[in-house]
């Protein structure tokens, strides 16, 4: 404990009173010996890069219990395919500066259930490189997140609807059953269809 303590800059008096809060994972433990090891240290500089950005100790327990419970990496991205789509791996203190003030326990549990976000070990992944930066973008427009992630759960329905009709109304009809042929004719047809009904819907006027 004394060893982790100074690598990581902090008293072992703060270090046990982390571990009592369950901010830290317990140590492999050998007859009398405690056992620490990067993971414990990865946790302790997530812990004062967090609590240096305004978080409070209360709030990064409630992150790291909404991390623990968040779905393996292994299962979001688990596919069976490739994806076009690039994930991204983030520190929680990278995290928090894409959406400075609104990574809240409940924002972060609602990005875990949508799938945005997967844990691996001490790292977080985003699944979309482009998600992430819409959404990043989104809030600094002044949108809050929590309002980015109900509109991103619809999307997903209506995105998911799009996919079944092309897949089953389509496909059929593609040569050699190969469906990822529809991949860029289907989002072509969505980008298009979706400029227009953002014509229609953004006329002057209609505001």
């Amino acid at each position: 404990m004394a060893e982790l303590a100074e690598a990581a800059g902090i008293t072992v008096r703060t270090l046990r009173f982390y571990r009592e809060r369950g901010l830290i994972p317990p140590p492999r433990r050998e007859g009398r010996i405690a056992w620490y090891d990067e993971r414990h240290l990865a946790r302790l500089r997530t812990i004062a890069a967090l609590l240096e950005r305004g978080h409070t100790l209360t709030g990064i327990a409630d992150l790291t219990t909404a991390f623990e419970s968040g779905r393996d990496v292994g299962e979001v991205l688990e596919l069976g395919t490739p994806t076009e789509e690039e994930p991204v791996r983030l520190t929680p203190g990278e995290l928090a500066d894409h959406f400075d003030g609104e990574v809240t326990p409940e924002n972060l549990a609602a990005a875990l259930d949508l799938g945005y976000l997967a844990t691996d070990g001490e790292e977080i992944v985003h699944v979309s490189r482009r998600l992430l930066d819409v959404s990043a973008a989104l809030v600094r427009e002044g949108v809050p997140l929590a309002e980015v992630l109900k509109a991103g759960a619809r999307v997903r329905e209506h995105a998911d609807a799009l996919a079944e009709l092309f897949a089953e109304a389509l496909g059929p009809h593609v040569r050699g059953g190969d469906l990822n042929r529809l991949r860029p004719l289907a989002k072509s047809v969505v980008d298009a269809e979706l400029s227009l009904a953002l014509d229609r819907r953004l006329r002057p006027g209609d505001a």
